[in-house]
């Protein structure tokens, strides 16, 4: 009984501790790539979700998030310009540590003046190419989501 008893507490404690570093992040660290190149509100919202989800689920301090975007993704930036909606979840992403990052040869294409028609978008948040962006990152490890 004594064993019985004894293998009863240890599986507890081992569950527990299992349950405890799932819930306290243990998910290890990660390095992760959203790609967004859709236009349509709801959806970027929902990307925008899903990041946040991400971050609550592994925590900020584990995860090198990334979101690029190009095509008709930048409208996600150009939404937030003025819709406050989109702002304030911009805003709460980039303080969590995400590096939201916008195709140069987009901005080239559509004539986007950056400072005017985008939401805090800063010379390090522009790479030459969206789809080689993707790649390099993939490349150096990262693992690719398009919600």
């Amino acid at each position: 009984m004594k064993k019985l008893i004894s293998l009863i507490l240890a599986m507890t404690f081992v569950l527990g501790a299992g349950i405890s570093q799932a819930i306290a992040g243990g998910y290890g660290k990660q390095k992760v790539v959203y790609h967004v190149n859709y236009d349509t509100a709801k959806r970027q919202l929902g990307a925008m979700r899903n990041i946040k989800n991400h971050l609550n689920a592994v925590g900020d301090e584990n995860v090198d998030l990334r979101v690029v975007m190009h095509g008709k993704g930048y409208t996600l930036l150009k939404r937030a310009n003025t819709d406050m909606k989109f702002q304030a979840k911009v805003i709460d992403l980039k303080s969590r540590g995400v590096k939201m990052q916008i195709c140069a040869n987009t901005i080239k294409g559509k004539k986007i003046n950056t400072k005017n028609d985008l939401f805090e978008v800063e010379q390090s948040d522009i790479v030459p190419s969206g789809v080689a962006e993707l790649a390099h990152l993939q490349a150096k490890g990262y693992s690719y989501v398009k919600p």
